[in-house]
């Protein structure tokens, strides 16, 4: 095994714990707003890792430049959907949580 595929498994490795971890969150959070941000956040770092090992992987610089872009992609889009149902669950009186 050499240094490139250990780095990679140990990339794929976070990446899989970061999904984990927004499912778990997803799962768990009691209200819309912090489920949202579990699942934009997590799902964005944990596409970068496995992005970053796939890059290291392909052995292609336009290769690693197309999933560069992929993730850049994946960033703003998760991040303009979170708001916009953010904005649609305030507009509906949805009630972010508050601690009793």
């Amino acid at each position: 095994m050499s240094a490139i595929d250990a780095i990679s498994v140990v990339l794929m490795l976070a990446g899989a714990f970061f999904f984990l971890a927004g499912t778990v969150g997803f799962l768990r959070f009691p209200d819309l707003f912090t489920r949202l941000h579990a699942l934009t956040k997590a799902d964005n770092l944990g596409f970068g890792f496995i992005g970053a090992a796939l890059a290291l992987q392909s052995g292609s610089w336009a290769v690693a430049g197309k999933i560069l872009l992929i993730w850049l992609l994946l960033m703003i889009s998760a991040s303009a959907c979170s708001l916009l149902v953010a904005r649609g669950a305030l507009r509906n009186q949805i009630e972010p949580w508050r601690k009793p």
